[in-house]
């Protein structure tokens, strides 16, 4: 998370600054409007700004995961840059719109406007133009904005609905580009902040293409044919084999996909439960959390294929102390049972202690657990809910006396995540000696 703060905060400072550099607000008079017209500008800017980026991020760019700490962060980058677009937006909105009402109700004078400067250049002339094409479409794809992405963060919303209303957002961004090109200050493209600004529209611009051609990781993708099912009916967790028809890079332990199994309800992102063999061979399991996770069991069926995307992600349990410490909570077990897969192939020293978070205990599940962690040579801890104490941070000391030489690795529900985080960090654990996924990609 910490990567991911400074990138956000990075972004909306380095934008502020070059609007500062560009704009006249620090020397010009302290009158309403002359402020305003700044403020415009500077929502413009981090407004168009922001969503350019989200946009580029949209496109699962590999080479940022080391930069934001992998895929699942930068989604969640890309969820709050399109926050803060949303939110700017409504500013922008009320800047434009709330003067022009307190005009016509009287509780404002109206600007005295000199003479409307003649054009410098044709390009100029061009953009003075379109002012009012640019307005009129500005406002509408406000409109559209703020639909989209407040049903993006509806977490009751569809996923499948959500998949297509997303896919409109590219179109909406293309027209902003076009209030925002035509809008900007004209100066401003004489200043850093012009080229800047290209850039990043020029980037957001060909990333909207990309997503409305369809072409989002294509060529990271696989197709696969289901070869076994397996269903765990007390935990609800399906097992998924599939055998790759096609390339596949091969992946780390921890790592996650992107899975198509219906093209009307989209991909979504699995763990691979399965250590790459160069088999053309992986698994995943799958936990019925919602509508359409829990008609998998009767709707996918074997010789069904299956589009895999990936892989991606950073959880690849890589740390610098010399142990580990495994938290898998629920369907977090999932990185986990693909580690000691590898694990089981090789002889390590490390001293490894898992700890299996479950609230439906299913045995034979437990039992295959227990010998991949055996001939993994992993210490397995499980914990039933309700029924043990739950795993806080001092009942993991107490438990691992010497906890302070290994680093944790936790998979499992967010709020089970952060407890566990904010307890082990006031017991002196560093905050990068706790490694977790955020696999709420909305």
């Amino acid at each position: 998370m910490k990567k991911i703060k400074i990138s956000f905060f990075a972004i909306l400072v380095i934008l502020t600054l070059l609007w500062l550099m560009a704009d006249t607000i620090l020397s010009q008079s302290k009158q309403f409007f002359a402020i305003r017209s700044s403020l415009l500008s500077h929502t413009g800017i981090i407004g168009i700004g922001t969503m350019s980026i989200a946009m580029i991020l949209a496109l699962r760019p590999v080479f940022l995961e080391p930069l934001t700490g992998g895929l699942d962060k930068t989604y969640r980058l890309h969820k709050w840059l399109g926050i803060t677009g949303l939110v700017i937006s409504i500013m922008h909105w009320l800047l434009v719109n709330v003067p022009k009402w307190l005009v016509g109700w009287g509780m404002l004078a109206r600007p005295v406007r000199g003479p409307r400067a003649e054009p410098a250049n044709a390009i100029f002339s061009y953009f003075q133009s379109q002012r009012g094409l640019a307005e009129s479409i500005g406002e509408w794809a406000f409109y559209a904005v703020v639909i989209l992405i407040s049903l993006a963060l509806i977490k009751k919303f569809p996923y499948k609905h959500f998949f297509k209303t997303h896919r409109l957002l590219p179109i909406v961004y293309l027209f902003l580009v076009f209030h925002s090109v035509v809008l900007m200050p004209f100066y401003y493209w004489r200043e850093p902040i012009g080229p800047v600004m290209l850039l990043l529209m020029l980037g957001g611009t060909g990333a909207a293409i990309i997503s409305l051609s369809r072409k989002v990781g294509h060529h990271r993708k696989a197709v696969g044919e289901i070869s076994h099912l397996e269903y765990f009916k007390d935990n609800r967790v399906l097992k998924i084999d599939i055998n790759l028809l096609s390339y596949w890079p091969g992946h780390h332990t921890g790592q996650f996909a992107f899975v198509t199994f219906d093209k009307d309800e989209g991909a979504h992102p699995f763990t691979l439960s399965s250590a790459w063999n160069n088999d053309g061979r992986i698994s995943f399991m799958v936990k019925g959390l919602g509508d359409y996770t829990n008609l998998m069991p009767t709707t996918l069926k074997q010789g069904d294929l299956a589009s895999v995307e990936g892989p991606y992600g950073l959880f690849k349990f890589k740390g610098d102390k010399p142990n580990q410490i495994w938290v898998g909570g629920g369907i977090g077990i999932t990185p986990f049972i693909a580690h000691m897969q590898k694990l089981g192939a090789e002889n390590h020293s490390r001293t490894i202690h898992l700890f299996y978070s479950t609230s439906a205990p299913q045995e034979d599940f437990i039992e295959r657990l227990r010998q991949l962690a055996e001939k993994a040579k992993v210490t397995l801890h499980v914990i039933v809910s309700g029924k043990d104490a739950r795993l806080n941070a001092d009942r993991l000391c107490n438990i691992i006396p010497n906890w302070q030489t290994a680093d944790i690795w936790f998979c499992g529900p967010a709020g089970f995540g952060k407890s566990l985080k904010e307890g082990m960090l006031e017991k002196g654990l560093s905050e990068d000696d706790f490694h977790q996924e955020l696999f709420d990609m909305r």
